[in-house]
């Protein structure tokens, strides 16, 4: 994409090449966690909230699709909402972006130091934190992200797809190892499943990280800039990817509540007191299946890098997309001529993925998946937004990939990723509100900064987001009155608490799509989105 003097985004990226974006992302740090952290919250139920789950992402998905090849930009889920709804929903978007997708490389990092940890002592307390040796192999493998970033795009895709391969071989043993070993009696064991039921396997949709497992069907759109054929690309890549993650998280979840040894959940009360530092590792281990334990902590250590690898160029595209909207400085929207990379975007990437793990509240892994889990699903809220405003602004607009039924699966869209934020619990809600709420500040001081956003630009670019910003009031008052709240009787109770959360989810929605500009704000002086429209046209 030009850019005045810059370079631009080469578009080299395959549709398989996308594909293993969205695969190596699915299969990640979340793989060696969920399943155990699932059972607790729903027992042998906790199969269908991985169906739930990747049903969400696909709705979610295919709603992005049509955005993505309509306008195959790079940091799309930034970008969409400055087109449709201004600058405070795009800056709110870009802010809460930035902060999902930096975490992401921290828990990959700080997922990869765990799993040493059990060849090395002297890299994590007894709490879980990192030591100084342990800060320092976190620290060293963000810099070798950022180093594969750094080189080329080209590099970055073919070494990606050789990674995902190996990813594969592992999660696959495993499954077929432990469905040998399996007690079909576990299925019917149901205690100590918390809160279990209904209201577990909603609550093991965010809390389990199953959502934030399924997150990597974002890259495709992410990288839709430097996609080969993105009408083709993106939809395909996105629904084989998340499809391909449910295949394989289903038969792990099912092999997790098969294999583990009958009088040991008799002995622990039950699911939830069921307690393994690393499950995979220990269980074969408890199985007597050493081998497998060994082979299990070495891709313990590479699963994890190569998400952390695809999330740190993602969290660059993501930021010079925001640059590019117009609130954030001007010298991360700039790219490289020569490997078409946003060069001081990586830099900045690498920094803020180091400070994410300086907090005490945030060494956690548990912790910082629950925080970025809940941040990416409050920017996917929009995505179905901007596509039905764009269908009444734009009808004539050049769509290679239309979603059928719009009308009805949008606002299904809008509710699920309402849900996905709603399900992680009040202790998440009542900490990423109130910080967006705030930095609303940082937009009015870019605003006053930028001479292009004169007092009645941003007066209607409030009014196109005054909707957003109420939304997100409302999820907080909702998480803290119904039953995932912290007060003891809750005034709306599970699962009615659901229905009305999604009820009032659709009032935002309708309001949203009635707020949008009357023009959007669709860059065509980007002449590479020009172009690859005029191409696909006279094609």
């Amino acid at each position: 994409m030009t850019q005045n003097n810059n370079g631009k985004f080469k578009r080299k990226l395959s549709t398989l090449d996308l594909t293993f974006l969205g695969i190596g992302s699915i299969i990640g740090s979340g793989w060696l966690y969920a399943a155990a952290t699932a059972a607790g919250f729903a027992g042998p139920y906790s199969w269908i909230s991985w169906i739930l789950g990747a049903a969400i992402i696909i709705l979610i998905g295919m709603v992005y699709s049509e955005l993505g090849a309509a306008m195959p930009v790079a940091g799309g889920f930034v970008r969409y909402p400055d087109f449709t709804h201004g600058s405070v929903v795009g800056f709110l978007i870009g802010f809460i972006s930035m902060l999902a997708y930096s975490a992401v490389i921290s828990i990959e990092a700080q997922a990869v130091r765990g799993y040493l940890e059990y060849w090395f002592d002297g890299l994590g307390h007894a709490d879980g934190t990192p030591t100084i040796m342990g800060f320092t192999i976190q620290i060293s493998l963000i810099i070798i992200f950022f180093l594969l970033n750094y080189w080329s795009v080209n590099f970055f895709g073919k070494a990606n797809t050789i990674l995902t391969v190996f990813k594969f071989v592992v999660p696959l043993l495993i499954i077929t190892v432990l469905f040998l070993n399996m007690d079909i009696s576990n299925f019917e064991v149901m205690k100590g499943a918390d809160p279990g039921g209904m209201k577990g396997i909603f609550a093991a949709v965010t809390g389990a990280g199953i959502v934030f497992a399924f997150n990597g069907f974002r890259q495709p759109i992410e990288f839709a800039g430097e996609a080969k054929k993105p009408e083709r690309g993106i939809p395909v890549s996105i629904l084989i990817s998340v499809v391909i993650g449910l295949i394989i998280y289903m038969l792990l979840q099912i092999a997790y509540i098969g294999a583990v040894p009958p009088e040991m959940l008799a002995d622990k009360g039950g699911w939830n007191q069921l307690h393994f530092d690393s499950p995979w590792a220990d269980l074969a281990a408890a199985l007597g299946l050493v081998w497998l334990a060994n082979l299990v902590l070495i891709d313990a250590v590479i699963s994890p890098s190569a998400t952390g690898n695809i999330y740190f160029s993602a969290t660059a595209r993501s930021l010079f997309a925001w640059a590019k909207n117009g609130y954030f400085f001007k010298i991360f929207q700039k790219v490289d001529s020569k490997t078409g990379l946003p060069r001081a975007a990586l830099w900045l990437t690498m920094i803020l993925a180091i400070v994410w793990m300086t907090p005490s509240r945030f060494q956690a892994w548990e912790d910082l998946v629950d925080a970025s889990t809940s941040a990416k699903a409050l920017t996917f809220v929009v995505g179905p937004v901007s596509l039905m405003a764009l269908r009444y602004k734009k009808p004539d607009m050049h769509r290679p990939f239309y979603l059928k039924a719009a009308n009805i699966l949008t606002p299904l869209a809008f509710i699920a990723a309402t849900l996905v934020v709603y399900w992680s619990q009040w202790k998440v809600i009542s900490f990423l509100i109130p910080i967006i709420i705030v930095s609303l500040v940082l937009y009015l001081i870019f605003a006053i900064q930028n001479k292009s956003f004169t007092k009645e630009v941003v007066q209607s670019h409030f009014q196109a987001g005054w909707w957003l910003i109420l939304y997100y009031l409302y999820l907080m008052v909702m998480s803290y009155i119904g039953s995932y709240g912290p007060m003891k009787d809750h005034l709306i109770a599970a699962p009615w608490d659901t229905f009305v959360t999604s009820l009032g989810a659709l009032v935002f929605y309708y309001w949203g799509v009635r707020a949008a500009l009357k023009e959007p704000r669709i860059e065509t002086s980007d002449t590479e989105e020009t172009d690859y429209q005029k191409q696909n046209r006279n094609d």
